[in-house]
């Protein structure tokens, strides 16, 4: 029987990602996926800024956007009656604009799903701590007080192996097979409407290229449909929802059928069209009514399925097991608790369910429910806006250690946000200079990362003992000292910290713990804030 620390399952990007994310934090892993390989369908295609920065972090960022298109070649959403037709209404989502790449330094990506998984397959696979395998289906998880013995089996010959496994992340989709083995329930609503994907070859630029969109709505009386560009030349998407409010029906969709829609689609009735691939799905929006059970967590699509209105699916996924990746790493290394492992669910659970709330409104407000709905039909405000349900998730839990601020207030936390070094927040960044370079804040987090300002020195001396003594890799930034600089000091007002202040930023790049000013005792303040984080005794 092979052992391993953790049994990963689905090799889809949340899968891959944390493959990538185990090796970094050194912790050995068996990916194991049913498919023979990775995605033959674009499926998803947008990543936002905040999943770029994951992907920054695990260092496949530039593989990713080379996989994808360039931000001048995807950069609008457009509304039309047909494509060759009149056009309706466009739109540059905030995520596209400047005021987003103020926020981050990853800007987003269009990159389809089945561009993407190579270039994350490649990259987790060059990892000496990460397997993967393909072909390999998970057919049963059975977990007692010490681990987990799951039952592989070879989809090309059949053969049998047993995997023991102290934990498991399941991501392995919306018809999650150890979901439904665990006996987990999702709680809300289930088929919302059907869809069909159509893969298609056929040159659009005449129509396209002089307004390059990730995105083109079709409003037309017989039809409400989407292209979704892949490559913006000649290989796109087309996406039918609402079938049945149209009078359609999955079984319809034969090769001729599919062309014959998409012509119509683009008022081009003599287009040549060829098509590659029909995929028909039914949308849902519920969520797992909870990510754990006992060793195993589920993730992605098997913890919550949403309507890919706003692209958020994905991207949800990936930060899930951003959040679980270092808790297992730790409370494997034995510096923290299984209290630290509950934390999971308290932080990610509320963030599903409010991102597949939301997904869903924007579905409702396109007209994508129910029966034929009068045309046109744009979005509601708020759709590629979400500045707020990208970057501004905040964590409450126990692996948070709260400070005497107030929560930050915003008119519309969907589309706003604010950077704010409170606790629980993701970590704002700010342009600094390292080497004489630019450097942002954000990838100076490697691991528990504790930021100073620059009179920080007693803190920066008690990182060492503090390490050692509680068997965690620590590490420490004075900002505005020798080596990296902030000459407008910046920093310290993004964090709200004096020069004598600390923050403690966790290894998922949420802030764990703030000290606004400098402290008689730095060793014991950092040694007790990291003990709460990690459930230990205080």
């Amino acid at each position: 029987m092979q052992e391993v620390p953790v049994l990963i399952v689905g090799g889809g990007p949340v899968g891959l990602t944390a493959s990538m994310l185990l090796s970094r934090l050194g912790v050995q892993s068996l990916l194991a996926e049913r498919h023979p390989g990775t995605s033959i369908h674009p499926k998803a295609r947008g990543i936002n800024a905040r999943t770029m920065e994951v992907f920054r972090q695990c260092g496949v960022e530039s593989a990713v956007r080379k996989a994808g298109l360039p931000p001048e070649r995807a950069g609008l959403i457009v509304w039309v009656r047909t494509l060759a037709g009149e056009e309706i209404e466009r739109r540059v989502p905030t995520r596209s604009s400047g005021a987003s790449a103020a926020l981050s330094p990853a800007r987003n990506c269009v990159c389809a799903q089945d561009d993407l998984e190579p270039a994350l397959r490649a990259f987790a696979e060059a990892q000496v701590l990460g397997a993967l395998r393909f072909n390999a289906e998970v057919t049963a998880c059975e977990q007692d007080s010490t681990g987990v013995t799951a039952k592989i089996v070879d989809r090309r010959d059949g053969c049998e192996m047993n995997v023991r496994a102290q934990y498991v992340i399941a991501a392995d989709g919306a018809q999650s097979r150890v979901r439904r083995q665990l006996g987990v329930p999702m709680v809300g609503r289930e088929n919302v409407y059907e869809s069909v994907n159509i893969l298609f070859n056929a040159d659009l630029r005449p129509w396209t290229a002089h307004r390059p969109a990730a995105l083109y709505f079709v409003e037309h009386p017989k039809i409400r449909a989407t292209f979704l560009t892949i490559n913006g030349v000649d290989r796109w998407g087309f996406l039918v929802n609402n079938l049945s409010g149209y009078g359609y029906h999955m079984e319809a969709f034969t090769p001729e059928r599919s062309a014959d829609l998409i012509r119509i689609a683009t008022g081009i009735p003599d287009l040549e069209v060829k098509i590659l691939g029909v995929v028909p799905w039914t949308a849902s929006a519920h969520v797992a009514s909870t990510y754990r059970s006992g060793r195993i967590f589920l993730a992605g699509d098997a913890a919550h399925e949403m309507p890919p209105t706003g692209g958020f699916g994905l991207n949800t996924g990936v930060q899930d097991v951003h959040n679980l990746a270092w808790k297992l790493s730790a409370v494997l290394a034995g510096a923290a608790s299984d209290e630290l492992l509950e934390t999971y669910h308290e932080e990610r659970h509320p963030i599903g369910c409010l991102i597949t709330e939301q997904s869903l409104a924007n579905t409702l407000s396109m007209g994508r429910v129910g029966g034929r709905a009068p045309s046109p039909i744009t979005a509601r405000p708020e759709y590629l806006n979400e500045q707020g349900l990208i970057f501004g998730a905040s964590y409450a839990s126990r692996a948070v250690v709260p400070d005497d601020s107030e929560p930050l207030v915003v008119s519309d936390p969907i589309t706003q946000y604010v950077p704010t070094g409170r606790p629980g927040g993701r970590a704002p960044h700010v342009w600094l200079e390292r080497g004489g370079n630019p450097q942002s804040t954000i990838d100076l987090v490697d691991g528990f990362t504790l930021m100073t300002g620059r009179a920080g020195q007693p803190w920066a001396e008690a990182v060492g003992r503090v390490a050692l003594k509680l068997n965690l890799a620590l590490k420490a930034h004075i900002i505005g000292g020798t080596q990296v600089a902030d000459a407008e000091g910046v920093w310290s007002r993004a964090y709200g910290v004096d020069d004598g202040g600390a923050v403690l930023v966790r290894p998922d790049g949420h802030i764990g713990w703030r000290r606004k000013s400098a402290s008689s005792t730095p060793a014991e303040d950092l040694r007790c804030a990291l003990a709460q984080i990690l459930g230990k005794p205080v």
